[in-house]
């Protein structure tokens, strides 16, 4: 596995919308921690791109995650379940050229699942940050962690994902990043 960095990694951000949350189990849990993930690669300048499934019926990324983006961060509009069949996606994707892709999101065993398989499939070193994803149900998503697992993808908690891409507690955002998880 390739330790993620800022200069190699980017955080992709899956169909966390409004209308699809509360459907999710422990669905503000999942928020939570995707906005700790968001808040902290923001913090040290990591790249962050965004999806949403069918925004016009699924409503868009949720207020706790789209305060903390950017003008620069992309929001991809899709209909494929797999993000790497969605144009828009992939041409954000490519022109940022990393090497590692951290995922938070849901849905774990539909959006997620596929999305992981083929970023796997297309060569990436993947982490699924386990605390920052959901299903509606919670036997699906860990079924779905499994598989991806086994597929190759690395499965972390937010806490330690960040503090790899710190890599030194000297790291002019160890105070702020560190201070999003306390």
């Amino acid at each position: 596995m390739i330790c993620p960095t800022v200069e190699n990694a980017a955080l992709i951000v899956v169909d966390l919308q409004t209308r699809l949350m509360p459907a999710i189990n422990n669905g503000e849990a999942v928020i939570n921690r995707a906005a700790i993930m968001v808040r902290g690669a923001a913090e040290i300048g990591m790249d962050i791109i965004v999806t949403e499934q069918y925004p016009k019926g699924l409503g868009n990324t949720v207020p706790e995650i789209s305060t903390w983006l950017s003008d620069k961060v992309p929001v991809c509009e899709k209909t494929s379940f797999s993000i790497f069949k969605n144009e828009s996606f992939t041409t954000a994707l490519v022109s940022r050229r990393r090497d590692v892709l951290i995922f938070t999101g849901v849905e774990m065993g539909i959006c997620l699942l596929q999305s992981v398989i083929d970023a796997l499939n297309a060569g990436y070193e993947v982490i699924v940050v386990a605390d920052a994803v959901g299903s509606r149900n919670e036997k699906e998503c860990q079924w779905a962690l499994e598989t991806v697992r086994q597929f190759g993808a690395t499965i972390l908690g937010s806490e330690a994902v960040l503090f790899m891409l710190l890599q030194d507690s000297k790291n002019p955002h160890f105070k702020s990043v560190s201070g999003l998880i306390k």
